[in-house]
């Protein structure tokens, strides 16, 4: 087929000269690009797959930083009681059924004939243990106490039985607190992040079993054999960390990866059309938004005009907030900047996940916002400093950039500092910035939220991710009433939205777009394009 291999030399080359104008080849070996990518003769237990990540997986500790990155890769080894399918939908999975005995105790019943990965058997001990560990871990970025904080009993009354007295009544959101704490076995739950990242943790009961992890470079799996469930297709799998787009894409052309996830946009398009290539999308749980410092008097990094710091913060006013929302573009964003891989978010759940108000995002409005501001005492504006990722969301860096033109415009003199996730994260968790990103996927507005914008609270468990601090005692009542709404999911969703729009109305964060989450792989691989952004390598299979 001489056309197929012209076309793929030629978009190879255009690729690879794109890469390398942007600097994002360094040290990355590449082979021929006639080269087959592994996997595609000999039997299921030769196969190999390697993956191409867009983001770096800071440990591999479960319970250690509640990231998407890092909670795709646990899912390999370990797994939770409860799973999510391709649509964000719960399914068993360590856990066979869960039911209320009485308003208070739920009852979780254990499957049975699963071994960890060392041979030994999975109990109810085991449960008890993982759910008391995030509890435990001292100085975690993102802590999983959010799951765990509702229960104030574990007890096992059996090896294949976990009952769970919660601290409230009719916990409606009992299955996604069970699927968000990964399960490990009790004899390592005692250990730290270190004994994990180290390898001498990691026994699981997942389909793979650990092999190495290099911070930044790479993780290695192994087929676990003896999996509980379907073995997956590949014998070995390689996640390579390529956080930079042009290295990503160029990794793909030149079949160092077979696939890779989050396609950077501008190369969407042509590996559409490319005959040795096939794209996979579907529209994300994940909502990119703006937090704002709403809780101290003097912001870290906001200044008058002149650059003299203020010392009283503007964004504790409601219209200086709506003001912000009214200034961006979100439909420029999502169709020029991100190229038509991302649509308008109106909160901070998208549309197609429970809970969403059906209301559209708030109109581009400039002199709307320019009134607020000078109603708000601010008639020139004042300065600002956005923090935002430089590697961890579809075009972060473009994305902060853009937003910050946009409240330059309306009087706000924005400026833009952008880092690594791996510092970011622990810097905008300890209140170091005044204006910053945030990317959440979520499967129910409720349960955003309750992470988001509850009033932070050791002993519920709210706010774990509230950067900003905002607090309405309305909100956190409607988020606990939806929350223990368990009469039907209509009541529940009804209770969902109404505090999705309480949210909205206070202007708590401001939504900007949700993104497309895109896979590209080289034809003989096929994988069904995730709500939740997740690259499961027992999910891709041989075409």
């Amino acid at each position: 087929m001489p056309a197929r291999r012209s076309a793929r030399r030629e978009f190879l080359r255009t690729g690879l000269s794109r890469a390398l104008a942007l600097g994002g080849l360094a040290g990355l070996h590449l082979p021929a690009a006639t080269a087959s990518a592994a996997g595609t003769s000999g039997s299921t237990a030769t196969r190999t797959l390697r993956i191409g990540l867009a983001a770096d997986v800071t440990s591999m500790d479960p319970h250690w930083n509640n990231s998407g990155p890092n909670n795709a890769m646990a899912l390999h080894i370990f797994e939770s009681l409860v799973l999510l399918d391709q649509d964000a939908r719960y399914i068993p999975g360590l856990a066979t059924s869960w039911r209320p005995l009485d308003p208070k105790v739920w009852e979780i019943r254990l499957r049975a004939g699963v071994r960890w990965h060392d041979g030994t058997p999975f109990t109810s001990a085991d449960v008890k243990a993982s759910l008391e560990r995030p509890a435990r871990l001292e100085g975690s970025p993102g802590p999983f106490t959010g799951y765990t904080k509702t229960f104030t009993a574990i007890d096992t009354p059996d090896p294949l039985t976990v009952r769970l007295t919660t601290s409230v009544a009719n916990y409606a959101n009992i299955a996604n607190d069970l699927n968000s704490v990964a399960i490990v076995p009790q004899k390592v739950a005692q250990l730290g992040q270190t004994a994990f990242d180290s390898g001498e943790a990691m026994i699981g009961t997942g389909p793979f079993r650990f092999v190495r992890y290099a911070r930044g470079q790479e993780v290695v799996l192994r087929r676990n054999a003896d999996y509980w469930g379907s073995a997956p297709a590949w014998e070995t799998v390689t996640f390579k960390i390529l956080t930079n787009n042009g290295t990503r894409t160029a990794a793909l052309l030149s079949g160092s990866v077979d696939a890779i996830e989050s396609v950077p946009s501008a190369d969407v398009a042509r590996l559409r059309r490319h005959p040795d290539f096939r794209l996979e999308q579907a529209i994300s749980w994940r909502v990119i938004f703006w937090q704002m410092d709403q809780w101290r008097d003097a912001s870290p990094y906001i200044t008058d005009l002149a650059g003299t710091p203020l010392g009283h913060n503007p964004f504790k006013d409601v219209r200086i907030r709506q003001a912000v929302s009214k200034a961006l573009r979100r439909d420029v964003l999502c169709t020029r900047l991100m190229e038509g891989l991302a649509v308008p978010a109106s909160s901070l759940v998208s549309a197609p996940i429970f809970g969403h108000p059906g209301t559209p995002p708030d109109a581009y409005d400039p002199e709307g916002a320019r009134r607020l501001l000078a109603a708000a005492g601010y008639p020139q504006g004042f300065g600002l400093t956005l923090h935002a990722t430089n590697n961890r969301y579809l075009n972060d860096s473009q994305v902060a950039q853009a937003t910050a033109q946009m409240l330059s415009r309306i009087g706000i003199r924005t400026r833009v500092e952008g880092m690594p996730v791996a510092s970011y994260f622990s810097k905008a968790r300890a209140g170091a910035f005044s204006f910053q990103m945030l990317g959440w996927g979520s499967s129910a507005g409720d349960v955003a939220l309750r992470s988001i914008l509850g009033t932070p609270n050791d002993k519920t468990g709210y706010g774990t991710w509230n950067w900003g601090r905002f607090s309405n005692p309305e909100l956190d009542r409607l988020i606990s009433r939806s929350l223990s709404t368990i009469s039907s999911p209509q009541d529940r969703e009804a209770v969902a939205r109404e505090a999705v729009r309480l949210a909205n109305a206070d202007h708590a964060v401001i939504p900007s777009h949700s993104q497309m989450a895109t896979w590209a792989m080289r034809h003989g691989i096929r994988y069904r394009a995730r709500t939740d952004e997740w690259s499961l390598a027992h999910q891709f299979f041989p075409a």
